[in-house]
């Protein structure tokens, strides 16, 4: 496939006349974290999306930011301010999203706008800066080669066990947002899902009281009982060693097997439906069930 990164003479003209997203990082905590870039480009554009207005008039009056159009963008209303933010660029108005703190589009509905954008056109540009989930993982002292961003995980036990088994055997280190006052839940459910692994819970990153506890998810846990956490926390957590992957045979029965055999496996051991066996086998293999309907075909 041949991809053409040269801008066509249409596109330049409409370069010219419709805005353009930025996407601005805002400090996480320090605010000596805003770059001079992040300064200047809320400076210039005519309209400021943000995630909670009364959060950006702060940050706004602290850098003497003044005149500018605040547009609420979060999570309940993205669907209705969305295409009403492109209808803006549209008409030529450049628009600066900020979230709370940190990257926008990172667990907040940033994401959606950008997409929004994307499909009508509309150049968008990332304003880089702080970011918590990254600054945590640099200073954990876990693996930095390889990992996985989660966010947030869900509330309910039963799909925070599905979340947790789905990253189980992850290499990599995994990065977690996870609120204070939930934090020792999330962990007990670690310990039971991921086994006692070394774990780095980092608080109030980039602020006067940060802290980063180091161990397993046990000692973790222990320092919580005598030391109450505060403050929106990060997990670093450690990921799956190849030793213990090759001890995982639940995880690796299936690997010799084709996908028909795969299929054929679960149909005749343990008497699942055609349907249902494609179903466990897409599972297992971390694909869709479609995916798999694809290859019996092919086979």
């Amino acid at each position: 496939m041949m991809w053409n990164v040269q801008n066509s003479y249409e596109e330049v003209v409409r370069d010219r006349t419709t805005g353009k997203l930025y996407l601005v990082a805002t400090p996480i905590g320090n605010l000596e974290d805003m770059t001079y870039r992040a300064v200047r480009i809320l400076q210039e554009v005519e309209i400021i999306a943000a995630e909670d207005t009364r959060e950006t008039r702060k940050l706004l009056s602290h850098f003497d930011i003044q005149g500018k159009k605040l547009y609420s963008h979060h999570e309940h209303n993205k669907w209705s301010s969305g295409p009403e933010l492109v209808r803006l660029m549209e008409e030529g108005q450049s628009i600066a999203l900020v979230s709370d703190a940190g990257l926008p589009a990172i667990s907040d509905p940033g994401a959606e706008l950008v997409r929004l954008s994307i499909d009508a056109g509309i150049k968008v540009i990332p304003i880089p800066g702080a970011n918590a989930a990254l600054s945590a993982l640099i200073a954990s002292g876990l693996g930095t080669e390889r990992f996985l961003f989660v966010g947030f995980l869900p509330r309910d036990r039963k799909r925070m066990d599905d979340a947790l088994e789905s990253f189980r055997l992850e290499s990599g280190s995994c990065l977690l947002y996870e609120s204070p006052h939930r934090v020792v839940k999330t962990l007990e459910r670690m310990l039971e899902v991921l086994g006692d692994r070394q774990v780095v819970l980092a608080r109030e990153i980039t602020k006067r009281y940060e802290q980063f506890v180091r161990g397993s998810i046990t000692e973790c846990l222990a320092y919580l009982q005598d030391h109450a956490p505060l403050g929106e926390c990060v997990l670093v957590v450690e990921g799956m060693s190849e030793e213990l992957r090759l001890q995982e045979p639940d995880a690796l029965w299936w690997n010799s097997y084709s996908v028909k055999e795969h299929v054929e496996h679960y149909e005749q051991q343990q008497g699942l439906t055609h349907k249902e066996a494609m179903k466990a086998a897409a599972k297992d293999r971390g694909v869709s069930r479609r995916d798999i309907y694809q290859e019996l075909l092919a086979e």
